[in-house]
């Protein structure tokens, strides 16, 4: 029976449910639904990949995660900095959102999938408690900066080609002050500080949700289409086409190590 338990471990906790237990769960799990809408579509976005992806990847990671994993109180689904790390290991080899792109994407998860099983049953994951707190707070700030850098032309609404490094990317932006859409600007800003002052004095809203409902209603206002301020667009109500990894030995190589490194962060 405990082999069981081990195999199927929402077994053993779905017996400690009640009916308050429940309505409480449904109520969290409704406000993290609202909470992931934009987030998905944040973190596809920052991965490279169609916002579909990012929807769907946050749809279907939590309730595998709930079945199956280890801890009932663990919350599992994409990360800013996962996904920049995505970006960055796949943006030199294919161009973002393209078939070629969301296929490697694709071998890079499958490769961290394995990595991560085999710390699993080498019980590797009792290394992470041993993970200083300076270095998670080294390495989440330096995402943080990547994460900035990298949106910086949606920002401002500059033409700065995809893949850039770090530096060329500032260089590219202070080259191009001079073509800084304002209109764009002013829709970011707006988004920006009515999640930060929502998150400050209004805690009990979604603070992300709600600056995606002040950035649309000012974009709307601002004619984004005759401005240049670019919409997400309709997001297909089926499932993204079928794609397979591509698992063939070269790519395996080329993306071996970047798993490994996804692996790791996906512990921490």
């Amino acid at each position: 029976m405990t082999n069981i338990y081990r195999i199927f471990p929402f077994l053993s906790w779905m017996k400690t449910c009640s009916r308050e237990s429940m309505k409480a769960d449904m109520v969290a799990g409704f406000t993290g639904a609202v909470i992931v809408l934009p987030q998905g579509v944040a973190f596809a976005t920052i991965a490279g990949l169609p916002p579909e992806y990012g929807l769907y990847t946050a749809m279907v990671t939590p309730i595998i995660a709930a079945l199956f994993g280890s801890s009932r109180h663990l919350i599992s689904g994409p990360t800013t900095a996962i996904s920049i790390v995505v970006f960055s290991t796949i943006s030199h080899h294919a161009v973002p959102g393209s078939a070629e792109y969301i296929s490697l994407a694709l071998t890079l998860t499958l490769l961290a999938g394995i990595y991560q099983l085999a710390f699993g049953l080498a019980r590797l994951g009792l290394l992470v408690n041993f993970v200083s707190h300076t270095v998670v707070i080294g390495f989440t700030a330096g995402a943080s900066i990547l994460i900035a850098t990298s949106q910086m032309k949606h920002i401002l609404g500059l033409q700065i080609p995809r893949g850039a490094s770090f530096l060329q990317t500032w260089v590219d932006i202070w080259n191009k002050t001079g073509d800084i859409n304002s209109y764009v600007f002013v829709v970011a800003a707006a988004t920006l500080f009515s999640a930060l002052l929502s998150k400050r004095f209004l805690p009990r809203i979604p603070n992300l949700l709600l600056g995606l409902i002040v950035g649309g209603i000012v974009a709307f206002f601002m004619n984004s289409e005759a401005n240049g301020i670019a919409l997400v667009g309709k997001i297909p109500g089926h499932l993204p086409p079928f794609s397979m990894p591509d698992i063939s030995f070269g790519t395996i190589k080329l993306l071996g190590s970047e798993a490994f490194a996804v692996a790791l962060l996906g512990l921490i």
